[in-house]
């Protein structure tokens, strides 16, 4: 089989990740996607949306999805990898259904999904997998010619694949070289991810893997070995042995009286300059790109509480569209692809968790409350 056509059965891979507004006058429209259902008042989206108006509304996802994009574009052309690529978001422009209507229009049936979340968790996995299952529902509602045929499936979790953590590794490495050089080899790594609710990370990952439905589940397992890793290759890298690090968290957005996953990353610098910390690096480990969680929550709140402390801090970049990403995207297009013809494909995973599941199995990283017919797992029927 050529490369250009390595890919078979697939025709086409969607890029499909959040979304996120592109103006002053898109933000609460934005926020009323994301929290629709939810019974949320408008005056209290203005309130929630008060940290991308100090940006102009503009959340950077967006701008970053569309360098993903071509990057991804080019490696495949680099590689002779055939495979157009599309874009859509589950909530903003532009929107998955219309993603859907354009990968039909064109002619394709059998498409791989790349979500841009690397761990297993609900908000992360499944609601994706519930957003494809909504927009194919509709479009075959609709009779969209083609819709009746199409097939989505869903590419593994990428958290411990070396196109992921290698260049987290090496923007540690020079986030690190960004502080003052008498107090390098004394700072402390925090790597930080999304909160989450208790409840969500315990039932986090597939029924039978070791961590469900042990405190934290998959997504704080998966979280804690991607640390190790790094935190392992800079001590190497640095000689610095048994640098200092922990995994602590950022976002919250929940009723107060509902545990979430804690440490609080501004709460963590607060105790690290008890402690008597040189500096903290931060790692967001939990993160694709430099979205606007990472431009508000770190850049932003946490350097606001480092400066108040007088506790340097640096913080280490994301993958965004790193070409080494890029190229594992086209890796487990090609693992996938050659799965699906009936081969045993090397499925490269770093640490000791190993290589994610293909399908997602009945009941892997359920809602908080009920369940919604969710696409590309072992519960969805394409009929």
């Amino acid at each position: 089989m050529s490369d250009a056509h390595a890919h078979a059965p697939y025709d086409a891979l969607l890029l499909l990740s959040f979304g996120g507004p592109e103006g002053e006058d898109d933000v609460v429209p934005f926020l009323e996607n994301v929290t629709r259902g939810r019974g949320i008042p408008k005056e209290r989206l203005v309130e929630v949306g008060r940290h991308y108006f100090l940006f102009g509304g503009v959340s950077p996802i967006n701008a970053q999805n569309r360098e993903l994009l071509q990057a991804l574009r080019k490696d495949f052309a680099d590689h002779g990898l055939d495979l157009p690529v599309y874009w859509g978001n589950r909530n903003w422009a532009p929107y998955l259904p219309d993603a859907l209507r354009e990968l039909l229009a064109d002619g394709h049936r059998r498409v791989l999904v790349l979500a841009t979340s690397a761990y297993a968790n609900y908000s992360g996995c499944r609601q994706y997998r519930e957003n494809l299952a909504a927009a194919l529902t509709v479009l075959r509602e609709e009779g969209v010619p083609g819709a009746a045929e199409l097939r989505v499936d869903k590419l593994r979790l990428f958290y411990n694949h070396p196109g992921f953590v290698e260049p987290m590794i090496e923007s540690t490495l020079a986030a690190i070289d960004l502080l003052p050089a008498s107090i390098r080899s004394n700072a402390r790594l925090a790597f930080t991810t999304h909160s989450i609710p208790n409840t969500l990370a315990d039932s986090s990952g597939a029924p039978g893997d070791p961590a469900h439905g042990r405190p934290g589940g998959a997504y704080v397992a998966q979280h804690l070995e991607v640390a190790r890793l790094i935190a392992e290759a800079v001590s190497a890298a640095t000689g610095v042995a048994d640098r200092p690090w922990e995994l602590v968290y950022q976002s919250r957005s929940g009723a107060p009286h509902t545990p979430w996953l804690e440490p609080d990353i501004c709460d963590h610098l607060e105790a690290q300059h008890a402690a008597g910390a040189a500096a903290v690096v931060m790692v967001p480990i939990g993160f694709v790109s430099d979205h606007m969680e990472v431009k508000y929550d770190l850049d932003t709140q946490a350097r606001e509480k480092a400066e108040e402390l007088g506790l340097p801090i640096a913080r280490a970049a994301t993958v965004g569209a790193d070409p080494r990403f890029a190229a594992a995207v086209r890796e487990l297009v090609l693992e996938r692809s050659a799965t699906e013809r009936g081969e045993s494909p090397t499925r490269c995973a770093l640490g000791l968790l190993g290589a994610s599941h293909d399908v997602c199995p009945v009941g892997c990283c359920p809602a908080a409350r009920g369940a919604s017919p969710a696409a590309a797992g072992a519960d969805w029927t394409d009929a």
